[in-house]
């Protein structure tokens, strides 16, 4: 073997070229650590050379060869040829125990290379490489680092998130949100971990405004705390207060969503859409059987399913209300009575409207009015069911009576007369305003027939405020008085 440094010939085993004394490595390259320990051992085993080559030169007398140099022998005798073959023995030593050292370094320097093959080779060494990449900016070399760590080690979420960031700082999303994935699928890390993926996943959505898949996200997800946190991106079904099935009473269906946004709702079982109707109150679902279908928009434009739930209403009717006086022609006022149903309150119209729970209240005989008046009565129960209506027309002619506007008139002439009113212009002494009077009904107080007549205040800004005051004028006579109650509750007039 040459010398590849002067090109001398080398002899056989040696390491060291004795011309430039240029060392010979027969292992590659290592750390720097593992190059000293291979060149101490070295230096030692030269080391030792030298002190063998000393010992030789001192026996120069045996005819060995000394540094390559062969020194004349003297002519033999048997004693020397036995020195000489102990010479050789030695040599022989010498150079098996040289190609055991080199032996042993040689699997020194093996077993070292191994062991930083071995080291180069850890989850730590690989995720401190890839952090220096991404410090170079070198993303896609660290992602290749992160993948050998993960190989080896996949319990280690900090692999799967700084992969995640580099994938992003890569603008590539799509494989961002794959890896983040894998944090939430592995089903192993921790609850923190899992926040933390949730939270990652949906700021790149957001981002992107990728909103239904933010939902779709979130509806897969068994952590209610995490969904929770992210409420206002979900769109779930509206929730039905009232479940499916057959109720005796009216039920208060009410519709609610799990955030801000619009439910749009149908009652006949078609399917809702965004010209639905809107859901603002509770459904008052009363006798009778109902299909509601509802769905749900939330703020960011996404749509929930279609939930549906069927109803089956059956409801104890209450009576039409009982009218005391029959249709007809009368000629003399008559006082309406009806007889409710326990339990239920009764309502009536005069304007030919139907009567409904925003209708008035009946709470006492009525004085029939003068001309024609259509009357429509119902009986309503608590929980708002309504009965038949019950009409009735009636038409009171009376003969021989001063009018309605004279009736008016003669009242405020004695309102005047009795210093009640300054003026016919309603004007008094105690009030800045002033009051006008209008007729209302016939009223039959006692054996007398009378007027009814309201009493109004305007305190100057037009608006008209009845006062608790009614007068009457008896409808024949036109004499005014005053309505007022006696001990039992019956109407009375007060002369004025």
């Amino acid at each position: 073997m040459k010398c590849p440094n002067c090109g001398e010939e080398m002899k056989e085993g040696h390491l060291i070229c004795e011309a430039c004394g240029n060392e010979i490595r027969i292992v590659p390259d290592f750390e720097p650590e593992i190059e000293n320990s291979i060149t101490e051992a070295l230096s030692t085993i030269a080391a030792s050379q030298e002190e063998d080559t000393d010992g030789n030169a001192q026996n120069t007398s045996t005819g060995m060869i000394v540094s390559g140099t062969e020194v004349p022998a003297k002519k033999a005798d048997p004693v020397r040829i036995h020195d000489e073959d102990a010479l050789d023995r030695r040599d022989r030593s010498r150079m098996i125990g040289f190609v055991l050292t080199v032996v042993i370094v040689f699997m020194i320097s093996a077993c070292s290379y191994l062991l930083y093959e071995k080291h180069t080779q850890t989850v730590s060494y690989q995720i401190e490489k890839a952090q220096e990449y991404a410090d170079q900016g070198a993303y896609r070399e660290a992602i290749a680092c992160l993948d050998l760590a993960y190989e080896k080690d996949d319990t280690q979420s900090q692999i799967l998130f700084l992969k995640a960031d580099y994938y992003y700082l890569l603008t590539n999303n799509e494989e961002a949100l794959r890896t983040l994935k894998q944090i939430i699928d592995k089903g192993t890390y921790s609850y923190e971990d899992v926040e933390e993926a949730y939270d990652k996943m949906i700021t790149i959505y957001a981002n992107e405004a990728r909103y239904e898949e933010i939902n779709e996200l979130l509806l897969s997800c068994s952590e209610d705390t995490i969904v929770n946190m992210f409420q206002g991106y979900l769109a779930k079904a509206p929730e039905f207060s009232y479940v499916e099935g057959d109720y005796a009473e009216v039920i208060p269906l009410k519709l609610s969503s799990n955030t801000s946004g619009t439910i749009y709702f149908t009652t006949d079982g078609s399917v809702p859409n965004e010209y639905s109707e809107i859901y603002t109150a509770p459904l008052f679902l009363e006798g009778g059987e109902y299909t509601i279908s509802a769905f749900f928009i939330n703020d960011y434009g996404i749509k929930s399913d279609v939930v549906s739930k069927t109803y089956h209403i059956s409801l104890d009717v209450p009576n039409a209300p009982e009218v005391n006086l029959y249709s007809g022609q009368y000629t003399q006022s008559m006082m309406i009575s009806v007889n409710g149903q326990e339990g239920c309150k009764t309502f009536y119209t005069t304007d030919d409207s139907e009567p409904t729970a925003d209708s008035v209240p009946y709470t006492g005989p009525i004085p029939m009015p003068l001309g024609t008046t259509n009357f429509k009565f119902v009986n309503i129960t608590p929980e708002g069911i309504s009965s038949d209506v019950t009409m009735r027309t009636y038409t009171l002619v009376l003969h021989d009576t001063i009018s309605t506007d004279e009736a008016v008139s003669r009242l405020i002439d004695r309102l005047v007369e009795t210093n009640y009113l300054l003026d016919r212009n309603g004007n008094t002494q105690l009030q800045s305003g002033t009051y006008s009077y209008q007729f209302s009904s016939v009223l039959l107080v006692g054996e007398d027939t009378y007027f009814t007549i309201n009493e109004y205040y305007d305190d100057g800004t037009g608006m008209l405020n009845r006062t608790d005051k009614v007068f009457l004028i008896q409808v024949y006579t036109g004499e005014a008085a005053r309505l007022g109650y006696d001990e039992n509750g019956d109407f009375t007039a007060v002369p004025l």
